[in-house]
């Protein structure tokens, strides 16, 4: 059976190494986002790598993505949630438009990207959707409690949508990372640095520190998880927000 992922936010960090990896397993990927030369540079790494722009805020862009990538690489049978953004701010300071762009980026992005992942599920004898979240969708973290919305509704969205489709072949599951090293993590570190006077690595264990190994989630250990939610072993796991965070959720 031919493997076609379409991975929003596929140009940089976590979903430039799953898309990377899955082609790596044999998988037809196509890379989605809202820059197109982050894209290319993913797509350059492999001939099974394609490049489509897209907007997941967007309606109409999301459609057109899953059209253009159907096109070049065939039926999808393989959607990741993947495009997100943060940002921290105390609760009295986050005003209704920065709680409104979380939404957006994150919870909206991702209940449009599995609606029209679904419509191009249909028919289809396997399939598979994967939310990727964040431990901030199993728990609380301080100043990012607009985020930490958003990610706890990426789960409730999963837990639903797996119960629906619990009779297809189809199943529905979203990875939740700790703190990733990835280049949102990276601003997020230069964040602190700024408002704090920390130097780099008091900011980097302010971060790291509630994960009980003490460090941060490489994204090859998310790409890694998600190359298991695809196969054949992990049909009966559905409904499930796996936690790769060194042990700080259970």
């Amino acid at each position: 059976m031919k493997k076609h992922a379409i991975i929003t936010g596929g140009g940089t960090g976590v979903g430039a190494e799953i898309a990377r990896h899955l082609a790596e397993l044999g998988v037809n990927v196509t890379v989605a986002g809202r820059r197109q030369e982050p894209l290319d540079l993913v797509a350059s790494a492999s001939s099974r790598i394609r490049a489509v722009t897209a907007d997941v805020t967007d309606e109409g862009s999301i459609a057109q993505m899953f059209e253009k990538a159907s096109e070049a690489n065939g039926p999808v049978n393989i959607v990741i949630a993947n495009a997100g953004a943060a940002e921290s701010a105390p609760f009295s300071k986050i005003d209704k438009n920065d709680f409104q762009r979380m939404l957006d980026i994150n919870l909206t992005g991702t209940f449009l990207t599995f609606q029209k992942g679904l419509e191009a599920l249909k028919g289809q004898e396997y399939g598979r959707m994967i939310a990727i979240a964040s431990t901030a969708g199993l728990r609380g973290y301080s100043y990012v409690s607009h985020y930490a919305a958003a990610k706890h509704g990426v789960i409730g969205i999963v837990r639903s949508l797996a119960l629906e489709l619990a009779s297809k072949p189809f199943t529905v599951n979203a990875v939740c990372p700790g703190f990733t090293e990835t280049p949102m993590l990276q601003r997020s570190i230069e964040n602190i640095m700024q408002k704090t006077g920390m130097n780099e690595e008091q900011a980097r264990v302010a971060l790291y520190k509630d994960n009980p190994q003490q460090r941060f989630i490489q994204p090859d250990e998310v790409a890694a998880t998600v190359a298991w939610l695809i196969g054949d072993g992990a049909r009966s796991v559905t409904g499930q927000a796996i936690s790769v965070s060194g042990g700080e959720t259970q």
